[in-house]
């Protein structure tokens, strides 16, 4: 592997990886038909296109491989397995059509880690026997994994700025998921299927947003964890990493100035007074809801006390008149009575 400069490293960075939604659903039914309910990770081969710049992950096949879990360095990938999908997959696309998605070849590998490995070098080195410049693809597969699921590397061999051995080291590039309109049409239909009519929209945002919080936890939780190994010496110092926490870091506001000290306080007043005048009209209106109800209860209990008196008024109005009550009158008036 030759060195990788300063420059080359900063280039490799600014590569951005673009994983579909076929190629997560291809790794989750390889890791639930193999290593469910067990620790085991799985390896399949990447397919797509390179464009330099942006890396397309189109496709994926998976590959039969075993490793020993007291023992990370012994471990076994199928070379004929790899090579004999890999003809198949050449000859489905040869047959595309012109003007149909572009030919997928080969541009890495995946596994479900769900972190490196110590033997990833290894075989990462062994795909470079296909490819000039693998990209690694780790996917976490976990039910409680937040955020995105993927995590996208580089093999470099990185130059010491004080001269020292060159040492082989994993660049982390950035991932996105997209879709083509194709499978955004398929992950419609999946979404439709599964989706749970009792779930309001509201709760459904909130939820996405509280997903969104945990993976951003995580995320700093990650940055915190690194920073403080590069402080006590366990990490080699990366310039273009710190360059680019740095970076994010000016973006942040300055709390400490008064101008935006009195913005947040003026936006968290207008919203908390938005609050404040929601809640008084739902008091508003629920008091209005009791007073029309008590009404509405007032007015069944008069109805039903003038039907119960009816039969004795006629009763009471037929004595006034002189008129005999017959033993019919008496019997219906007992049972109004409910006697």
């Amino acid at each position: 592997m030759p060195a990788t400069s300063t420059e080359q490293m900063t280039t490799l960075a600014g590569t951005t990886v673009i994983v579909h939604p076929l190629v997560l659903l291809s790794v989750t039914d390889h890791h639930s038909r193999v290593a469910a309910r067990t620790k085991k990770r799985v390896v399949g081969v990447l397919l797509g296109q390179d464009n330099g710049k942006t890396i397309n992950v189109a496709n994926s096949f998976a590959v039969p491989f075993e490793e020993d879990e007291k023992d990370p360095k012994t471990w076994f990938l199928d070379h004929n397995f790899i090579e004999g999908m890999f003809g198949m997959f050449k000859k489905v696309n040869g047959k595309r059509l012109i003007g149909t998605t572009a030919k997928e070849r080969m541009i890495g590998w995946y596994h479900t880690g769900p972190k490196l490995r110590s033997s990833d070098q290894e075989i990462n080195d062994l795909f470079k026997k296909y490819i000039s410049r693998p990209i690694m693809v780790i996917v976490d597969v976990r039910q409680e994994t937040v955020g995105i699921p993927t995590d996208c590397y580089f093999a470099v061999e990185e130059i010491k700025d004080d001269g020292t051995a060159t040492v082989k080291t994993f660049l982390h590039v950035p991932s996105a998921i997209e879709a083509e309109e194709a499978e955004e049409i398929g992950v419609e239909h999946l979404l439709r299927d599964i989706k749970d009519s009792t779930t309001t929209t509201l709760t459904t945002r909130l939820t996405q947003q509280l997903a969104s919080l945990r993976g951003l936890r995580s995320r700093l939780g990650e940055i915190q964890g690194y920073l403080q190994q590069v402080a006590k010496g366990e990490q080699p110092i990366n310039h273009s990493l710190l360059y680019s926490l740095q970076d994010a870091l000016n973006l942040l506001p300055d709390l400490e100035e008064p101008a935006t000290t009195r913005s947040f306080r003026t936006t968290t007043n207008d919203e908390l007074l938005v609050v404040y005048l929601s809640s008084l009209v739902r008091s508003v209106v629920a008091l209005h809801n009791l007073v029309d109800n008590k009404g509405s209860n007032a007015g069944w209990e008069r109805e039903e006390a003038g039907e119960a008196g009816e039969p004795e008024a006629k009763s009471e109005q037929k004595k006034a008149n002189g008129a005999p009550v017959t033993g019919e009158d008496k019997k219906k008036e007992e049972a109004d009575k409910g006697l």
